[in-house]
């Protein structure tokens, strides 16, 4: 069994939040975390119990009940009818729009290995600021990723749908003067870094996304647990020689938005909850997790759509 050192260690790797932002999370002084951390002192039960929560979420250990879960489905669904037209009230609201367009730009961006912080992409994209200490390619995939975003609030207003084309223009723009096949399926084998899983064989690809896609067409019992599901598969089969995880994401925000839900916020910093969640669903054919996940993004979208303009 670790130690509680040993725990907040991996927290802090894992997260990569400061000591300072893990303190605040546990409520606790940065002194007193400090201490933990280098053995100096043991936290009491408490705060045991919030680190214990902590160390489940970003390791992707933590248990869902799925009680929990349903009631965290039922409430969402609640905020929906009562929400208004979620997709117009981003469109016609200003800062709702921006702060959607930045969290999701970098915070997906992020996730993929980019180095610009939430200011560098706020210069980039709503100032079209050239930063030189930044690589060309991680301000093109800022610009493009909000270029997508832009381009799929349109589809959607339009009443467009969720299909394989739309699929390839999402992808063609975000990877637009990134890679040559940019909006192409690959022709070649590819492995997830990381992942113990095999992909698609590329010459399967057409016939598995159609699939997949046709999937969407169903009337869900349960849209989140459809969602999860789409994703998972959609990641496994990796369809794409890079963008994959950015097109997969976009996708998501899309079948939110398609269901009057707001897009969901899945964080930097939960990267390794969401990579393990996301494995978890493909290998264990368990989504609850990754629901779950979901759910608590969700949420996070609702308390942007509160910045709503009377």
């Amino acid at each position: 069994m670790l130690k509680i050192s040993e725990k907040l260690e991996l927290i802090q790797k894992l997260s990569g939040l400061t000591q300072q932002e893990l303190a605040n999370k546990i409520g606790v002084s940065f002194v007193a975390f400090n201490a933990w951390i280098n053995s100096r002192s043991v936290p009491r039960a408490k705060s045991q119990v919030i680190i214990d929560e902590l160390y489940r979420e970003y390791t992707g250990e933590k248990t869902i009940s799925l009680d929990l879960l349903s009631s965290k489905k039922n409430i969402i669904l609640r905020k929906s009818k009562t929400s208004g037209n979620i997709l117009n009230i981003i469109l016609k609201n200003h800062d709702i729009y921006e702060s959607f367009i930045l969290a999701l730009t970098y915070h997906s961006n992020s996730i993929e290995g980019s180095s610009l912080s939430e200011n560098d992409t706020a210069a980039i994209i709503f100032d079209g600021v050239t930063l030189p200490d930044k690589t060309l390619v991680e301000q093109l995939e800022a610009k493009n990723h909000q270029t997508a975003l832009d381009y799929l609030l349109a589809h959607l207003h339009k009443k467009g749908e969720i299909d394989e084309d739309f699929i390839l223009r999402i992808h063609g723009i975000l990877m637009n003067s990134i890679i040559s096949d940019a909006g192409y399926y690959r022709r070649h084998g590819v492995r997830i870094v990381g992942a113990h899983m095999a992909t698609a064989n590329y010459l399967k690809i057409p016939v598995l996304m159609e699939d997949l896609i046709q999937e969407l067409k169903r009337k869900p019992k349960d849209l989140i647990s459809q969602i999860a599901d789409f994703h998972s598969k959609f990641e496994r089969i990796h369809p794409f020689a890079d963008g994959n995880g950015r097109t997969g994401r976009l996708i998501i925000i899309a079948q939110l938005l398609q269901n009057n839900l707001p897009p969901a916020i899945i964080r930097q910093e939960k990267k390794r909850a969401y990579i393990n969640y996301l494995h978890k669903a493909q290998l264990q054919n368990d989504s609850t997790s990754l629901e779950d996940f979901l759910c608590d993004g969700i949420m996070e979208g609702f308390e942007i759509l509160k910045r709503r303009q009377s």
